[in-house]
């Protein structure tokens, strides 16, 4: 049975690496003394041991102990022994390319769908989708395919963002990029805003937090929905 955290960010205004999502966690991996660490997004260009230390230390807080993938001599294997795993965010294009690049995207795949709890942050949410194709990140790097672990039947918006009515900005807005989107694929998109995640057991999708999520669906108005509103039928 899949149990999955799919979050639209690790960090919050005012709070700590993964800190809003600890109590979470500590439940979602509580069969869990240590989890694998997939640091291949790397934000801001950060190498794989300092990304993975940021994870170490925000899991040592609920006594779970984080080993990067990186760290291992074969990732298929680490995985497949893997008691939980973590993908945090940074770039989905690099991450994507280095999942295919390992040969683990199949093999993430079916660990997840074989019941590993999964954590996914930012673009470690993003490939939990049909595809990345509604990723917010610069294409750095050029992945030999957009589509991504089809985790749940449906595409991720992560740090999504309402409209500034008060901006100067002319630039456009996320809900523009996704109705461009939707002029090329009848995917639906769910726009999570920060602080929001989705709690995945077996088939049922909930919006967790305390924020609404913003669902847009191939020819019809985006509309909202508030937590813990079941997504399960949403493909």
């Amino acid at each position: 049975m899949k149990k999955l955290i799919i979050a639209s960010t690790s960090t919050i205004h005012g709070s700590g690496y993964l800190e809003y999502l600890l109590p979470t966690l500590q439940q979602h991996f509580k069969n869990c003394t240590e989890i694998v660490f997939i640091p291949f997004a790397r934000p801001s260009g950060i190498s794989h041991d300092e990304y993975t230390t940021i994870a170490k230390k925000a899991f040592a807080t609920i006594n779970i102990q984080v080993k990067g993938l990186h760290e291992f001599d074969d990732f298929s294997k680490a995985l497949h022994n893997a008691q939980g795993i973590f993908t945090g965010g940074g770039n989905t294009f690099l991450l994507v390319s280095q999942l295919y690049k390992h040969n683990v995207m199949a093999t993430l795949k079916q660990i997840i769908n074989n019941g590993t709890p999964y954590l996914g942050t930012s673009a470690g949410s993003n490939i939990c989708g049909l595809t990345m194709n509604t990723t917010n990140d610069m294409p750095i790097v050029y992945p030999p395919s957009f589509s991504t672990l089809g985790c749940i039947s449906f595409n991720i918006n992560p740090h999504y963002l309402d409209p500034d009515p008060s901006s100067t900005h002319k630039g456009e807005t996320r809900e523009t990029r996704i109705k461009e989107f939707h002029k090329f694929s009848s995917v639906p998109v769910v726009g999570l805003r920060e602080g929001s995640w989705l709690n995945v057991i077996g088939n049922k999708i909930t919006l967790e937090g305390n924020l609404a999520a913003r669902v847009f669906e191939h020819n019809k108005t985006p509309y909202e929905v508030q937590p813990q509103h079941d997504f399960s039928n949403l493909n």
